[in-house]
């Protein structure tokens, strides 16, 4: 196979030696210390600190996977939003679990989250809708995510419509847009070191709901 690219992937490298991991230092709760550093990603200036990548078992037995965005964490789990009706919340519902992962390249840092997915109550994912931007929230009444459209015209004839439905009104939260809650049962931090020994460390959540920590080989 030829490969067109100029670039050689194969000699890229990255040296990490930003900092270290260790268990003594870490705190017993992981949820504690990924808002530590999700506030370090946020500090630093990351692009998009709340990205993560959600992976999901699709309704044909593939993995499948995309790009969210994170909007709530607390002690009962991590929170995303979506559509209903698209191809992720339509794969959850038959297999409710997933794995979101983040990845903060400038600070040499990765957090694996798996857990079990449920929905968020309507008053939460109503809460949250209410703080979007108005575009945001038209967006979500004029777009059927993961459905086939003819082209762009189609999606900004629909926008069109839906902006003078809502002219002068409130924008509802759509019976078909909310939240997702991934309660975790393991997250695995991750820091980057030099010669590719990096530090990992996987926190288990236990019957009682108590975490354990184990340190992995890189």
């Amino acid at each position: 196979m030829v490969c067109r690219m100029k670039a050689d992937l194969a000699s890229i490298r990255s040296d990490y030696q930003r900092a270290g991991l260790d268990e003594q230092s870490a705190p017993s709760d992981p949820i504690r210390l990924f808002e530590r550093w999700m506030q370090d990603a946020i500090d630093a200036k990351h692009p998009e600190p709340n990205a993560a990548t959600l992976a999901t078992l699709g309704e044909d037995g593939d993995p499948d996977a995309r790009v969210v965005l994170l909007k709530g964490v607390d002690d009962a789990g991590f929170v995303f939003y979506t559509s209903y009706e698209s191809a992720k919340a339509r794969q959850l519902a038959a297999h409710p679990r997933a794995t979101l992962v983040f990845f903060w390249l400038m600070l040499e840092r990765q957090v694996r989250v798996r857990g079990e997915v449920t929905r968020v109550p309507e008053a939460e994912s109503d809460a949250y809708f209410a703080s979007r931007p108005r575009e945001s929230q038209l967006g979500a009444w004029t777009s059927h995510q993961s459905a086939v459209i003819g082209g762009r015209a189609e999606l900004e004839a629909k926008l069109a419509e839906v902006t003078t439905r809502y002219d002068g009104k409130d924008v509802p939260r759509p019976p078909t847009w909310g939240g997702f809650r991934i309660a975790p049962t393991s997250i695995e931090l991750w820091q980057g070191r030099p010669a590719r020994l990096h530090d990992r460390l996987r926190y288990a959540r236990g019957e009682a709901g108590a975490w354990s920590i184990t340190r992995l080989s890189p």
